[in-house]
């Protein structure tokens, strides 16, 4: 691994768009730099037995040169919202509600203080239905990257505001999937594929 120059070096790790506090995701990326060429399965093997029991290293892939950035290709979140004792009635009327506002605005405290912002822009689309085993209701949300970053909180917030959804429990949140958004489908596709351009293409 490559580290940084100075008195106190650090290796050379970038997150991008790590998962808020208290949600879980199957789908976080990261980039490691390194002194010499490496096989990338060997790699994800050596870091996955590395990480504790339930942090799994899934896919190790060489960056391409003159490609665009990982950074650049996470443009979009696709999260799946479990609502325990909610009705996918409610949950589909309240997702039709926030589709048809042009703008919804939520405030979040941030390092500088509290923050106004427009939920809706980054909201691509909301899908509610039955979850397979009949236990709750889902909503399958896909968000566009924004500054700042659109979290599900602030969907359901946005939610609570347009359509008065307060569920009984908190809601449990995962991260399925974040990549490049193709927008005709409101999908989020793989950023490491090869080929993959910043426009999901």
């Amino acid at each position: 691994m490559a580290f940084s120059a100075g008195f106190h070096p650090h290796p050379k790790i970038s997150y991008a768009n790590a998962a808020p506090t208290g949600t879980a995701s199957e789908a976080e990326y990261f980039e490691i730099s390194v002194t010499e060429r490496v096989d990338p399965q060997r790699l994800r093997s050596a870091l996955d037995e590395a990480l504790p029991l339930g942090l799994d290293v899934l896919e190790v892939v060489e960056a391409i040169p003159g490609s665009s950035s990982l950074a650049d290709r996470l443009q979009a979140s696709d999260w799946l919202i479990e609502f325990a004792g909610t009705t996918v009635e409610v949950l589909a009327d309240a997702a039709r509600r926030l589709l048809a506002e042009e703008r919804v605005e939520v405030t979040r405290v941030m390092k500088n203080g509290p923050r106004t912002f427009d939920v809706r822009g980054a909201v691509v689309s909301l899908v509610a239905s039955d979850s397979p085993d009949g236990g709750c209701a889902i909503l399958r949300v896909v968000v566009r990257h924004t500054t700042p970053a659109v979290r599900p909180d602030d969907v359901l917030t946005a939610l609570q505001s347009v359509a008065a959804l307060t569920p009984p429990t908190s809601p449990l949140v995962t991260r399925l999937a974040q990549g490049p958004l193709v927008t005709a489908t409101a999908t989020v596709t793989d950023p490491l594929a090869a080929g993959q351009d910043v426009d999901g293409t």
